[in-house]
């Protein structure tokens, strides 16, 4: 009997794996990663990097194919698994919106905000993968287009956390104006605008003085950058909002830098254009812990003596008056 089309049981799964492989550590773990998941029957694929010696050194990671970071490389999988820290995160999630799949961060680095999992828990997160037991929720991302001074498009492209409008010559600010709904805001000097996202408000913009919000709330962060102005707090906007930067025509060149790693030049007088993203990033999650102890946990934060909310003198009487 001939069949349509292969069955759920007939097609391999395949996990596109994104290792930092700088230390020896994450090379080990990496290599634990991909046994696990041949051992279930699942096949492995791994991104290159730009030095696969690690890759070479290593019996269960030299045999396993190898590809580029291109829109491509995670296509065909169900899933991509980063081993590393919020940079090597960023970069796979990169690969994974490229073609609408969940991504899940095991922390290898130093702070890893973005993960899901622990090093030390690193069999346990790969087990929930093998038997498909997570689930997966949406983040908001930032569609980013710039045009020159002559209005023509330079480039578009997306960002998670955040789109960074960064000055180029230290020697000076940017004159900068500020622009929400296609209405003017306020105009200075700086050394950039950050335009973030919830999930990137705890790292550059957190770093720059922004607000942290919680990831459940869709909104727009704008965050002047050392502005040499009187008006230049961090506004929340919301998400349907349409934010613009444009640079004077007599100020210094810019670049927007994208998630840390990509950059669209921006010459002065030009524009960038900041949005909600079209397509959102699909973020594997394994527990259903608030933001609340992952923002505590994550930043150290000093929370001794807390106590809790005081239990009802009468509960009884509480619920039958709701």
């Amino acid at each position: 009997m001939t069949t349509t089309g292969p069955s759920a049981q007939s097609v391999a799964r395949e996990i596109l794996l994104v290792p930092h492989t700088g230390r020896a550590d994450n090379v080990e773990a990496a290599a634990r990663a991909a046994e696990l998941l041949y051992e279930a029957g699942i096949v492995v694929r791994v991104v290159a990097g730009e030095d696969e010696s690690a890759l070479d050194a290593h019996d269960s990671l030299r045999a396993l194919r190898r590809v580029d970071h291109t829109p491509s490389a995670a296509q065909g999988c169900e899933l991509v698994v980063v081993l590393g820290g919020d940079g090597t995160f960023l970069r796979a999630a990169d690969l994974a919106h490229a073609v609408d799949l969940p991504v899940i961060g095991i922390n290898l680095g130093h702070v890893g905000f973005l993960a899901e999992s622990e090093a030390e828990s690193l069999d346990a997160a790969i087990g929930r993968v093998i038997d498909r037991t997570y689930r997966v929720e949406d983040r908001m991302t930032l569609d980013i287009s710039v045009y020159d001074a002559s209005g023509s498009l330079v480039a578009n492209s997306w960002a998670l956390n955040e789109a960074s409008l960064e000055n180029l010559d230290r020697r000076g600010v940017l004159d900068a104006i500020l622009e929400v709904d296609a209405r003017p805001v306020t105009a200075f000097g700086c050394d950039g605008v950050l335009v973030s996202t919830p999930t990137g408000s705890t790292a550059y913009a957190f770093s720059a003085g922004g607000p942290v919000l919680w990831p459940e709330l869709d909104a727009i962060v704008v965050v002047p950058n050392n502005a040499h102005a009187l008006f230049t707090k961090p506004l929340v906007v919301s998400p349907s909002s349409t934010v613009a930067v444009e640079s004077a025509s007599q100020t210094t060149p810019a670049v927007v830098a994208l998630d840390g790693f990509r950059e669209i030049p921006m010459p002065p007088g030009a524009r960038v254009e900041v949005r909600r993203g079209k397509r959102p990033v699909r973020w594997v999650r394994l527990d259903n812990k608030p933001f609340t102890d992952r923002l505590v946990t994550k930043l150290q934060l000093p929370v001794h003596g807390w106590r809790g909310p005081r239990p009802s003198e009468n509960p009884r009487k509480d619920s039958s008056a709701s």
